[in-house]
């Protein structure tokens, strides 16, 4: 806004304001209240010089012949104001503070109104200046762009992928001379917290050249053509610079699939918007230095039209970090941190499976916390552990004077469950606590178990991950009976039900369904699917289920033997556990 619309606008609220206040602050006499027939001796007294008349309202306004004002009540017959006029007293039709209150409300609503067109005048500059060419993206320069390859710890491989695109920017003439264009565009895909961002930022730092990061929803606008405009704008910035990674993170937000969705005909802004995209990345030139990088969490949502050669040429997995690349983020993030000497990494690597990048430098940090709040010289092995639990469960409920007896006892009972089950069924995991503690994501306790990594998971191993996730459910019903069942499991019935899907719809796993993939099926018309996958979920789950609550019935002695000692205990580790089933057995 220009400085003399601003001094119009503060101009408007200061006269605004003061007319206001000076109808609601001028001093009034206290009006007199007096009978209707005290008002009649008055009127036939001859000391009543004004009358002010509303039909509309309870009250009869006054003025005697001084001057002062009287109120008195509303008979609402119409031979008043002739009466009146005989008597030769002035009669006005409208309220005298009615007209004051009228007043106020049409100053106010007119300053309402005034400002609302200056702040819609405002957001239509607005508006027009994001379809305009002026830019709202800012690039990081090359010298103020402090990341390279060694900031980025792990993803050997997805580096290896990369480091032909860092040398094509720095040598285009050495590919030239073959033919070899730059791809155009590259996709990270891969999980959450994996490093995308992190190894985009990366490419720019070893290149050498400007960093522009935007995000998928910065171009989904609800004005039809304002994202288009963006893109547009975007890529004409990053020309300025001639070399240029422009990276765009969500690429999922801008680049859906374009299926119609239920009402048949798509959205026109993010179409407009795509279309405008690929526009743009088929209009590079072939060595023209710039390289679009995007990223998505969900690469099978992405639309196909974006994926095709001469757009996103090169589809990159920036995976989660294996035992050797957890080890190497984690020693790349403990380098400003004052470890103890007995904190040992590469145990704390073996124990972070499926941990991503950022979750490991989130672990560490929360180490450090724990350690400064204790103020002490370094971050110890408890300050660790305490750490590891924290960003896993949450930190321990202090206050827990809420917590029953009863509650304490189906915790302790549903713990177990998953604990036994778990040495019953995959022995090779490491079940590195049990707990009945309370926790501040909400969690009534939990039996930490972490599977062995494997390139490929077997039918056996995914149905014993669902009867480990049941048999805290299990445990329940068991010990309490079926009508005791509480709302603990809601969780693990969620990631159980999450895993047999998978094995019904997408792995080929299922007796009844065999080798066919329902989302095929269901995208190529066969809707019907759908109530055949719920029939074998259910079944699957119920065979399951039996399978769990008997083993858990041959193993009773064991579980009550468990949850005692957890009542006492409250917590217990794999040591713990261990001693307990051997004696259990034994005895």
């Amino acid at each position: 806004m220009k400085k003399f619309e601003k001094k119009y606008v503060i101009g408007a609220f200061l006269i605004i304001i003061i007319v206001v206040l000076s109808i609601l602050l001028s001093p009034s006499p206290e009006p007199e209240q007096i009978s209707y027939n005290q008002f009649l001796e008055a009127v036939e007294e001859g000391v009543v010089e004004k009358v002010y008349l509303d039909n509309s309202s309870d009250q009869i306004i006054g003025e005697y012949n001084g001057g002062l004002v009287f109120v008195t009540d509303n008979p609402r017959i119409d031979s008043l104001k002739e009466f009146l006029l005989v008597q030769d007293i002035a009669v006005e039709e409208k309220s005298r503070l009615m007209q004051g209150e009228q007043l106020v409300s049409m100053v106010l609503s007119l300053g309402m109104i005034g400002v609302l067109l200056v702040y819609a005048k405002r957001n239509v500059s607005k508006q027009k200046q994001g379809m305009s060419g002026k830019s709202i993206f800012s690039a990081i320069l090359p010298e103020n762009v402090n990341t390279g390859f060694a900031d980025v710890a792990g993803n050997d491989e997805a580096k290896e992928s990369i480091q032909e695109i860092v040398d094509f920017i720095k040598n285009p003439e050495k590919y030239a001379q073959y033919g070899a264009r730059l791809p155009r565009g590259i996709i990270f895909y891969g999980s959450p917290g994996t490093g995308k961002t992190l190894m985009a930022k990366a490419v720019a730092g070893e290149s050498g050249v400007p960093f522009i990061a935007v995000s998928g929803s910065d171009f989904v606008q609800m004005y039809v053509g304002v994202g288009a405009s963006r893109i547009r704008d975007l890529f004409k910035k990053a020309r300025c610079y001639g070399k240029c990674v422009i990276f765009i993170d969500e690429i999922d937000a801008l680049g859906k699939k374009r299926d119609g969705g239920l009402d048949g005909g798509g959205n026109d802004e993010r179409d407009q918007t795509l279309n405008a995209l690929l526009s743009e990345m088929s209009g590079f030139e072939d060595n023209e230095g710039i390289v679009v990088i995007a990223a998505t969490n969900r690469m099978d949502s992405i639309d196909e039209a974006l994926l095709r050669p001469g757009r996103f040429d090169r589809h990159i997995e920036i995976q989660l970090p294996d035992i050797q690349s957890r080890l190497k983020i984690l020693e790349h993030h403990a380098k400003n941190k004052p470890l103890d000497k007995n904190v040992d990494l590469t145990k704390l690597a073996r124990q972070t499976v499926y941990f991503s990048g950022a979750k490991l430098e989130n672990l560490l940090n929360e180490a450090a916390i724990q350690a400064a709040r204790r103020s002490v010289d370094s971050i110890q092995v408890e300050d660790i552990e305490r750490a590891f639990y924290t960003v896993i469960a949450g930190s321990e409920k202090k206050d827990r004077s809420t917590i029953s007896d009863e509650d304490r006892k189906i915790t302790a009972y549903h713990e177990s469950g998953h604990a036994l089950m778990t040495r019953l069924l995959a022995p090779e995991n490491k079940v590195s606590r049990i707990t009945i503690i309370p926790s501040t994501k909400g969690a009534g306790g939990f039996s930490m178990n972490i599977p062995p990594e494997r390139m490929y998971h077997k039918k056996k191993d995914l149905e014993n991950s669902i009867k480990i996730a049941l048999a805290g459910r299990g445990a329940e019903e068991l010990i309490f009976g079926e009508q005791n069942i509480t709302t603990g499991a809601s969780n693990d019935l969620e990631k159980a039900t999450g895993t047999l899907l998978n094995i019904v719809r997408r792995l080929g796993m299922n007796r009844k369904s065999g080798l066919l993939n329902y989302d095929v099926l269901y995208n190529n018309g066969f809707q019907q699917v759908q109530d055949d996958v719920l029939e074998e979920c259910k079944v699957s789950m119920d065979e399951l289920y039996k399978e769990v609550k008997e083993l858990l019935w041959e193993n009773r002695k064991i579980l009550k033997a468990l949850a005692e000692s957890l009542l006492i205990h409250e917590t217990l580790d794999e040591k713990d556990l261990d001693q307990i089933i051997a004696f259990a057995k034994a005895g």
